[in-house]
């Protein structure tokens, strides 16, 4: 027994015609007959029907001579046309008036024939125009129902549209009180599979004129099966066919919307008795699909133009308030609550290394930056885009219902630059005709039994309660994104060429500052030395001075002593950035013994203990690190020594591919407010006045770690500063 889902099933090629209609088939090489449905006898009398096979059309001159006349045939340039064109003609056969249908596909002419039934009650409309004086989406397909009514009349007409996942839902809906309504309710994916779907685009109109009447074989010498892909009176699926019965449907008629080339939806008809529609007739419904098509695709146009207007003006505006910042973080930062709302978001996360900004329901920063390291293992695009997001990694990541929907744009992967818009759970109700769920059955056709998925027996309302989605991301939200990407890149070009001047005059700056530096280290030494030589001869030459003069001239020497001090740390600052460095394995613990005596000589403070612990090797320039340990730990000894028990630690340590040094002391500690300014040139705490100092030692520090590889930081509270520095691991040991 074999098994068919419904999106294997080929019905493409049934074998069989539907009773309404006559085909023959011509071989277009040889133009003679391969193929034709068993009641083609009916309308071209000849004792017996095989004898078409391998024959032309003109050995049968008394037989086809209406179709020899035709119009069509008299001019057989469609042979020439390109395939699935098809070419229409009215002849009369026996007295009786057909529609007679030529196009060509595979190798193959097909011949379609349909007897006429004139319907007097048959009425047209002729206002054309009235689709593009609607100016509302729901009127167009209102209207196109309505006028579709007039020319088919079948009991109900809907407007069926597709959904993104494949399944439709019933927008539109005109019925004469013969059926209950379907409008509102939507349907599975499998009710109109893949391949159905694909046959929609090719043959934009179809008819089941009756669905209870036995189907006629195509009779066919040729070994491959006939495609009937492109004629109007091809057989039915034997699925299909169940289901318009199940639907309580005794007639169908569909009509293809086709917008932007794509299937966007169906017109589909329904009649409780069976009823043939003319060709004319499905011709004109097909012309007025097309006008309500073109229609709603200019509405559409419209809309969207007027979005993207307003959207291009709000964009301009965040350009202008972009560019009043010196970073992009801070640009993002202060136009936050607008970039939310471009995508009509519930939230928004800005992620840049370590911080994170948010605005409105977003999840806390532990949820994001677990969204952010999913994001970082699982997508490959810049912008992902997921409705269903709590759906599918709710309880992987523990999410909220805050982060039903959510939009993720990497700005720049290295950076750890991301947007993330985040939209709540939306309580979704879907009301499906009838149960969607698929069920088995068993079909029997030639004595071969075949599983395939049954068609639903009943159409009731089937109220299913979807869970963890958001509110679907339209084609809006979606521009709006895009719009925003691109007002980044610019906006980040722009501050790119920006920080580049300045950079560029920056640099020159820095030069002619180091030149300076130098310029007064060197150049006012000597004038310095001439000034205190001459305050201490004038002091050792005063007979007896007094108190208030003596005080004065040590002012005067102490004064020097400090300007000449700075001097010399402004020139080590420069020689700190520009010297040139060798990195090598560095012993440091007589560094830093000798370096400690004398801090305790330098600031009088013999009752400081000190505690070396273990002193690792290190890898550093010999110069700059002696430079780096003698402003730490003479820092730690200064700000200490008015302690009753000045106490300072010094220990090293391995963590990995580093040596972490920590020099910890119990002095005066540095206040939180002045955290933001520890390492600039000339900074002094508030706390530190009474100490003699001109801020420009931890400037040093700072500027020569960063040159040797490493890093500097620091913990402080009331109780004392621990000064944290990191040094790269020496590869080799020392022999």
């Amino acid at each position: 027994m074999n098994f068919v889902e419904c999106h294997d099933e080929p019905i493409h090629i049934p074998g069989y015609i539907q009773s309404f209609g006559y085909l023959i088939g011509i071989d277009a090489a040889s133009l003679t007959i391969t193929f034709f449905s068993e009641n083609i006898s009916d309308i071209f009398k000849i004792e017996r029907s095989e004898d078409f096979f391998g024959k032309k059309l003109s050995h049968f001159t008394e037989v086809f001579q209406t179709v020899i006349d035709s119009d069509i045939f008299k001019d057989a340039g469609f042979l020439s046309k390109r395939e699935n064109e098809t070419y229409f003609d009215k002849i009369i056969i026996a007295e009786k008036h057909y529609h007679f249908s030529v196009f060509r596909t595979n190798d193959y002419i097909f011949l379609e024939f349909e007897e006429i039934f004139e319907n007097t009650q048959k009425r047209i409309t002729s206002k054309y125009d009235n689709f593009y004086i609607i100016d509302n989406e729901q009127e167009i397909w209102d209207q196109l129902l309505n006028t579709l009514f007039n020319i088919i009349n079948y009991d109900r007409i809907m407007v069926y549209k597709f959904m993104s996942d494949g399944s439709g839902k019933v927008i539109a809906e005109k019925t004469n009180n013969h059926f209950e309504g379907y409008l509102g309710l939507h349907y599975p994916e499998h009710d109109i599979p893949r391949q159905a779907r694909e046959l929609y685009k090719k043959k934009r109109k179809r008819i089941f004129s009756d669905v209870h009447a036995e189907p006629v074989r195509i009779l066919s010498r040729s070994e491959k099966s006939i495609d009937l892909t492109f004629s109007s009176s091809r057989a039915m699926s034997p699925i299909h066919g169940q289901y318009i019965k199940n639907s309580g449907a005794s007639s169908s008629f569909s009509i293809s919307i086709i917008i932007d080339d794509k299937l966007w939806g169906l017109v589909t008809c329904h009649n409780s008795e069976a009823k043939h529609i003319d060709l004319e007739d499905r011709v004109q419904a097909g012309i007025f699909t097309v006008l309500a098509s073109n229609a709603y695709s200019s509405f559409k146009a419209k809309k969207e133009l007027e979005y993207r207007l307003d959207l291009n003006e709000k964009i301009n505006n965040l350009k202008a308030e972009f560019l009043k910042h010196g970073t992009l973080f801070d640009s993002l930062d202060s136009n936050k609550s607008e970039l939310r709302r471009m995508p009509k978001a519930d939230g928004l996360a800005i992620v840049s290394d370590t911080d994170t900004m948010t605005d409105g329901v977003t999840p806390d920063n532990e949820t994001i930056d677990r969204i952010v390291d999913w994001a970082y293992q699982n997508t490959q695009q810049n912008i992902f885009i997921s409705n269903s997001f709590l759906k599918d990694y709710g309880n992987e990541l523990k999410l909220k219902s805050d982060t039903a929907g959510i939009i993720i744009y990497f700005i720049e992967r290295s950076k750890n630059e991301i947007l993330i818009w985040f939209r709540k759970e939306f309580d979704e109700h879907i009301n499906w005709a009838g149960n969607p769920e698929k069920t088995v059955d068993v079909f029997s056709k030639d004595g071969i039994e075949t599983k395939y998925i049954s068609p639903r027996q009943s159409f009731e309302v089937f109220t299913e309660n979807i869970r963890g989605n958001s509110k679907r991301w339209g084609t809006k939200n979606v521009i709006a994104v895009n719009l925003v990407r691109d007002l980044i890149l610019e906006t980040s070009h722009k501050q790119y060429i920006t920080i580049r001047k300045l950079n560029d005059q920056l640099k020159k700056v820095n030069e002619e500052l180091d030149s300076f530096s130098y310029t007064i280290s060197h150049d006012l030494g000597t004038p310095l030395t001439v000034m205190k030589l001459n305050a201490q001869m004038l002091l050792n030459s005063l007979e007896n001075p007094s108190d208030k003069n003596k005080n004065k001239i040590n002012s005067i020497i102490g004064e020097i002593d400090n300007m000449a001090e700075m001097m010399q740390n402004v020139l080590q600052l420069s020689r700190a950035k520009h010297s040139e460095i060798q990195l090598e394995t560095i012993e440091t613990n007589l560094t830093i013994r000798k370096i400690t005596e004398n801090a305790k000589i330098t600031y009088d403070s013999q009752k400081s203990r000190v505690v070396i612990k273990e002193c690792p090797e290190v890898l550093a320039d010999k110069t700059m690190l002696h430079q780096v340990f003698l402003n730490i730990i003479n820092n730690a000894v200064k700000y200490s020594s008015d302690k009753e028990q000045p106490v300072i630690e010094i220990e090293g340590t391995e963590a990995g591919d580093q040596i972490i040094y920590r020099i910890k002391d119990n002095g005066i500690g540095i206040p939180e407010e002045n955290k933001h300014k520890m390492f600039k040139i000339f900074n002094r705490m508030d706390n530190a006045k009474k100490f003699k100092g001109n801020g420009v030692g931890l400037s040093i520090v700072h500027r020569i770690m960063n040159r040797l590889g490493g890093n500097v930081d620091y913990e402080s509270n009331k109780d004392g500063t621990c000064f944290i520095l990191t040094f790269q691991k020496p590869k080799f040991v020392k022999l």
